[in-house]
């Protein structure tokens, strides 16, 4: 037996292999300081946790709803049109393990062979595996330093095609942290509107950002709300990577075909996390304030210290949790910075290319670790940039 030849065009998660080298390294008693995962140190709140306890205690341990449990679809419905400025409901919500299904399900749904999806690149790699599995063709759009890692508006009405049939968003975005300008967003829906195609909002970061002004969602223009699948849910925002609770708000026949995937597949969202995720959107909010202040807080530090070593240069993202430094000075390609840094130094962390072509000469920190753990990364990276820093300077 020979596997199936779309498993020929389905990605990895490289973070998820380089995590595996780093334990590996571990196990020989070497010193590592993990700055390749995204996923926030953070304790889940407690509230948060005694919820799910609660729920266990109180039999919520047996199937549930396909689409989710009703009350959690309207806290759901209420979180997001309270912060979008959109009207939705429970009906427009679908509740599923993780936020990965709401890529990969709405794309199921809708792509066939040769359609045409417009995505960000450098972009979280699951995009573009999703898009070549199902047979449908991945059109970049570059990510600019120079323009925050926002793209180009005119090259993006270059690539708009007939053949476009989805174009994926994602403001704050992974890896760079960059966010879309709002008024870039309002052209873009100018552009969609009147198109038959579907817009896939990741807003997965939505409440991780730096700024008093809330990022825009596309959906909130007019028009867009019935073209647009909103990505978002708890493992960012609430320390819940492990829960593994995600949601999709999407037009109600979206919504149907999506729930006919998720019988088909997981059958149901486990209902005691659901329980977990009803108590996080309903209770307390102050530990997430706490969270991104405190990101707030190693941003500022990993930045600062990143743009002190030689050939690095970093800008301070908007939003997210990643610093995303500009490598190409240092004279080497940044898969071999990469791994130096891992081998080397002890400090891991990931090749820009991992997320795609435009993110080669970069490499992504996670910021997701404590403020003592990033300033020894710096100091380990300053301590051997002089392999870099002297074959440079001999360069030049």
């Amino acid at each position: 037996m020979k596997l199936a030849e779309r498993m020929s065009r389905i990605g990895v998660e490289s973070a998820f292999d380089v995590l595996v080298r780093a334990r590996a390294l571990e196990a020989q008693g070497r010193s590592v300081v993990h700055l390749e995962i995204g996923e926030p140190d953070f304790p889940t709140p407690a509230h948060i946790v005694e919820a799910a306890k609660k729920a266990l205690d109180e039999g919520w341990t047996h199937y549930g709803p396909t689409q989710g449990y009703p009350d959690l679809r309207e806290a759901i419905a209420r979180h997001v049109a309270r912060s979008r400025g959109i009207q939705v409901g429970p009906e427009h919500v679908s509740v599923v393990p993780g936020g990965k299904p709401i890529i990969f399900f709405p794309m199921l749904a809708l792509l066939e062979p040769g359609d045409e999806v417009i995505y960000p690149n450098p972009g979280f790699p699951i995009y573009e595996s999703m898009i070549r599995f199902l047979g449908a063709t991945p059109v970049p759009m570059p990510l600019e330093e120079k323009r925050g890692f926002s793209f180009d508006l005119n090259l993006f009405r270059d690539r708009l095609s007939e053949k476009t049939k989805m174009v994926v968003l994602n403001s704050p975005q992974n890896p760079t942290g960059g966010m879309i300008p709002a008024d870039d967003i309002k052209q873009l829906a100018g552009m969609l509107r009147e198109r038959d195609v579907m817009v896939l909002s990741d807003e997965i970061y939505s409440q991780t950002v730096y700024s008093d002004e809330p990022p825009v969602s596309i959906s909130s223009f007019p028009g867009m709300l019935e073209k647009t699948i909103i990505l978002d849910g708890f493992s960012k925002t609430y320390a819940m990577t492990g829960w593994r609770m995600g949601y999709g708000v999407m037009p109600t026949w979206l919504v149907e075909a999506v729930t006919k995937l998720m019988v088909n597949s997981n059958s149901c969202t486990a209902s005691f996390t659901q329980r977990a995720g009803l108590a996080a959107l309903t209770g307390p909010q102050d530990c997430v304030t706490a969270m991104v202040a405190e990101f707030r807080r190693r941003r500022d530090a990993i930045c600062k210290g990143l743009n002190e070593i030689p050939g690095f240069r970093c800008a301070v993202p908007g939003g997210a949790f990643y610093a995303f430094a500009n490598v190409t000075e240092t004279g080497m390609d940044s898969k071999d910075l990469a791994d130096y840094l891992l081998y080397e130094a002890g400090v891991s962390c990931l090749d820009g290319g991992c997320f795609g072509e435009y993110g080669k000469g970069y490499v992504r920190f996670s910021y997701a670790n404590s403020l003592e753990n990033l300033m020894e990364a710096i100091r380990r990276i300053k301590k051997v940039s002089v392999k870099w820093e002297a074959a440079v300077a001999a360069h030049r």
